[in-house]
């Protein structure tokens, strides 16, 4: 199936150039008739699909090691299979215009085809994991493990930093954006026109929505909570974003010999179907207003890049299914690559 005239690449040309269109093709695994698909309509599938690659090409950005990773894969002939991106919320009500918790972001993801796929209790981190999977092409588009912080876990004197940083949070979705996400949960599809309008506002709900934190509610966060310090610097933006591969443990010792700053430990789930690692976060220059009313910068851990490998589930009805779950600990055991940038 050809994909240079389906309504794919036609949608991310308009948004992002041919050029770096292209670039995403070539790298990023892409189900042949998601690619292939022809217009004049945008599916729910294909905008889900269009969304993940703005966001994954965003963390390349962002994060050195991927970006470098990204390279050497394309070097050797290889593509990388995105298995999910993570986003970290604050379940917290009066953030500004901002939905509280995960809403935030489900709100965009439900017109796009996502459904519940499973709730992961975060109990170390007082935090709670949900994995929403999109319905029309569960195991070839990118899952979203939205995370939500629970502040009233947490000292007063924490709570009252995180309402003083969130306050000031915006909301992202336009009364435009919100009528074409009306429009696409119940026609399921939008024209190119509607989609490259549409795209640029469902990518920047992933991003930071309150202004720069003061260093004094920073610090405070951080002694508490190095996930909500995250959030005070990051916002909503990808926490990670995730490569699906054959074996997760080669993939590793290959990085490691190759000098990328890999995690240590693989982590390995109650199953033992869902093995995980990671890159170390990247540092980042964070700007942070100063009790005497300055702005001062600060390096701070950013996001980072993970690698996974899932094994089929058993057979049912003779029909084998891949392994989409998470895992409890093996979320909680990443997590840590932004709370110290080790493993």
């Amino acid at each position: 199936m050809s994909t240079s005239n389906g309504v794919l690449r036609e949608t991310l040309d308009n948004i992002i150039g041919t050029e770096r269109t292209e670039h995403l093709f070539k790298l990023l695994v892409i189900h042949p008739e998601i690619a292939a698909a022809l217009g004049p309509q945008v599916s729910r599938a294909v905008l889900a699909q269009a969304l993940n690659m703005l966001l994954f090409e965003d963390l390349l950005r962002r994060v050195p090691t991927a970006k470098t990773y990204a390279d050497y894969t394309l070097s050797k002939g290889r593509q990388i299979l995105h298995d999910h991106g993570a986003v970290r919320t604050v379940a917290l009500e009066g953030m500004g215009g901002l939905p509280a918790g995960q809403e935030a972001i489900t709100r965009i993801l439900r017109p796009l085809g996502y459904a519940l796929n499973g709730v992961y209790p975060l109990e170390r981190l007082k935090m709670t994991g949900r994995s929403h999977a999109q319905a029309d092409y569960p195991e070839a588009i990118a899952q979203f493990f939205l995370s939500e912080l629970h502040p009233e876990r947490f000292s007063p004197e924490f709570q009252a930093a995180v309402r003083r940083v969130t306050a000031s949070s915006k909301d992202p979705v336009t009364p435009q954006a919100k009528s074409l996400l009306d429009k696409l949960e119940s026609t399921g599809s939008l024209s190119v026109d509607e989609s490259v309008t549409l795209l640029p506002i469902l990518a920047s709900v992933f991003e930071r929505q309150h202004t720069e934190p003061t260093l004094a509610d920073y610090e405070i966060l951080l002694a508490e909570s190095p996930e909500m310090a995250w959030i005070s610097t990051e916002g909503n933006a990808f926490n990670h974003a995730t490569d699906r591969v054959p074996d997760v443990d080669q993939l590793a010792e290959e990085q490691k010999a190759l000098g990328q700053p890999m995690k240590a430990a693989v982590e390995t789930s109650q199953s033992g179907r869902v093995r995980q690692t990671a890159f170390l976060a990247a540092k980042v220059q964070r700007k942070f207003h100063t009790a005497e009313g300055a702005l001062v910068a600060k390096e701070v851990n950013g996001s980072f890049y993970e690698f996974i490998t899932r094994l089929p589930l058993p057979e049912e009805d003779g029909k084998q299914k891949l392994d989409l779950g998470f895992d409890s600990s093996n979320a909680q055991a990443i997590f840590k690559m932004t709370a110290t940038g080790k493993s």
